[in-house]
């Protein structure tokens, strides 16, 4: 739970970034409203932290800062750019949240419950980006996108 919770820190400031630089005022309101929602996961995730006796990572101010860099980045891009980020981060975190459920011990049906609302929310966030008009990211960027969240996935786990 470290992880999602972790990915929290990182997915709401990456709306925070992008809403920063947003082009269009409704594209903006989305991101707000978006970020808000994964301060919803974030609260889930810390509660179930604290009710399973373990603590968030010690990096999380650095997953909050290099989040709002990396959305403002990806955000001077334009809105369709920044659409295309969000839509391919949802994709991802949505295969993260699978292979999470998949390992989770079957007894477990908080954090279960969590999860799959969590899986939910982001399906939908990704298909809100592509029906404002989302862009394609190129294979490379996306590869380097899996690089970076393989990176902070296990250095949140253990640190």
């Amino acid at each position: 739970m470290r992880v999602n919770h972790a990915g929290e820190i990182a997915a709401q400031a990456l709306y925070h970034g992008q809403a920063l630089v947003a082009q269009d005022p409704d594209v903006r309101a989305y991101m707000l409203g978006a970020a808000r929602e994964e301060g919803d996961h974030l609260v889930w995730c810390a509660e179930r932290l604290r009710a399973l006796g373990a603590r968030p990572s010690i990096l999380d101010p650095f997953w909050y800062a290099g989040g709002v860099a990396i959305g403002a980045l990806a955000g001077l891009g334009g809105d369709a750019l920044s659409l295309g980020f969000i839509s391919e981060t949802e994709r991802q975190v949505e295969g993260h949240i699978d292979r999470h459920l998949a390992e989770l011990p079957a007894g477990d049906l908080e954090s279960r419950a969590i999860l799959e609302q969590m899986r939910s929310d982001e399906i939908e966030h990704g298909a809100s980006a592509r029906a404002r008009g989302a862009a394609e990211l190129p294979a490379p960027l996306r590869a380097l996108m899996r690089l970076t969240a393989k990176l902070m996935t296990r250095s949140a786990y253990w640190i």
